[in-house]
Formats: C-alpha cells, sequence, structure tokens
C-alpha cells in the first residue's frame, strides 16, 4: 500500500464531477487500499478518490458508529439518500467540518442528520446501511466530492468568504498544489 498526495483545493478534479467506476479490477482494489491507508496518515474519516486526484466516484472511510454499519468501507457509485437539512443556522461550536483538501480550515456546515447510502465495494459487491449524525455528515461531505464540491463551497456568506480569504492567504486556488501524510506537518495538529 502506498500513501498518496492529497489535492489542494483549486486542483481541477476536485471541481467538476467524478466518472463512474464501470471496471471493477486490481487496480481499483489497489487504488481503494491506497487511499485507507492516505486516510489512515492523514488522520482522516473519509477521503474521496478526486481528493488524491482520481476522477471516479468513490470514497473510503473509517467511523465508529452506533448506527449498525460498517466502521470502515469503501463505497463505490454511492447514491445517498438524505433527510431534510434544516434552514437553521449551524452552530459554529457543534457542527463544524474541515477537509483535508482544505487543510487546517474548519467552518461550521448544516447538514442532513440522517443518510442512507446504497453503493457497492471494490468487488461491486452491493452496501447499503443508513447513519445519523455526524457518521451521516461524513458521508455526505466525501459524498459531495464526487459531485465537484466541497464543504466550502456550501457555507453560507459570512463563513464562505472568511474561507475564500483564508484561501487567497493561504495561495490555494490554482492547479499543482498537495500535502503528503506523514510526511508534512498534520495541518490539523492530531
Amino acid at each position: 500500500m502506498t500513501v498518496l498526495p492529497i489535492t489542494i483545493w483549486g486542483e481541477p478534479v476536485l471541481h467538476r464531477r467524478a466518472a463512474e467506476v464501470d471496471v471493477f479490477d486490481d487496480d481499483l482494489r489497489t487504488l481503494i487500499a491506497d487511499m485507507f491507508e492516505t486516510n489512515e496518515a492523514a488522520n482522516g474519516v473519509g477521503l474521496a478518490a478526486p481528493q488524491v486526484g482520481v476522477g471516479k466516484r468513490l470514497f473510503v472511510y473509517k467511523y465508529d458508529n452506533d448506527d449498525g454499519a460498517p466502521t470502515s468501507a469503501a463505497l463505490v457509485n454511492p447514491v445517498l439518500t438524505l433527510s431534510k437539512v434544516s434552514g437553521a443556522v449551524p452552530d459554529p461550536d457543534e457542527e463544524e467540518e474541515g477537509c483535508l483538501s482544505f487543510p487546517g480550515e474548519q467552518y461550521p456546515l448544516k447538514r442532513a442528520e440522517w443518510a442512507r447510502v446504497d453503493a457497492v465495494d471494490g468487488f461491486g459487491e452491493p452496501i447499503t446501511f443508513e447513519a445519523t449524525g455526524w457518521f451521516a455528515r461524513v458521508l455526505q461531505h466525501e459524498f459531495d466530492h464526487l459531485d465537484g464540491k466541497l464543504y466550502v463551497n456550501k457555507l453560507m456568506d459570512r463563513y464562505s468568504r472568511k474561507a475564500m480569504k483564508q484561501a487567497k492567504k493561504n495561495g490555494w486556488g490554482v492547479p499543482g498544489l498537495t500535502w503528503m501524510p506523514g510526511v508534512d506537518p498534520d495541518p490539523f495538529g492530531h
């Protein structure tokens, strides 16, 4: 297994819809293994293929949950069904998210409290489960990457302005920027 560099906001693959996976072979399963290794090295809870420069509809997660779902899985070609997202202002103490592709920054965002995922694994076998709370948030966050969206694209105006100001300060928004888990300092201080 190999730890892969993580792309940073501005890399084109992060900002376009990923392609369906249609070949389930050893190359796909190697990518999945590398993504699990990268997620672990980055102290992440989830990692989508576009975050490692691959425009395919798949993500991995590792998250202990009380929903009866696997604590880790690779979800290929996932479809999410969500409960309604509250129109309330997000709580900055309880609903703050971070992203490995917007490293070191965290902003509050409202998400659905419930999600159902229908996907397949790296062998094409079906996976279906429901998630609530933070686990549902993790799934939504990673799924958004497959549609070319980062959580900062969904922030309310005042947080969006802060995020874009920080991106400019960090020199992000251009292709070719990455960071290497296990080599570069952990942007979230784990």
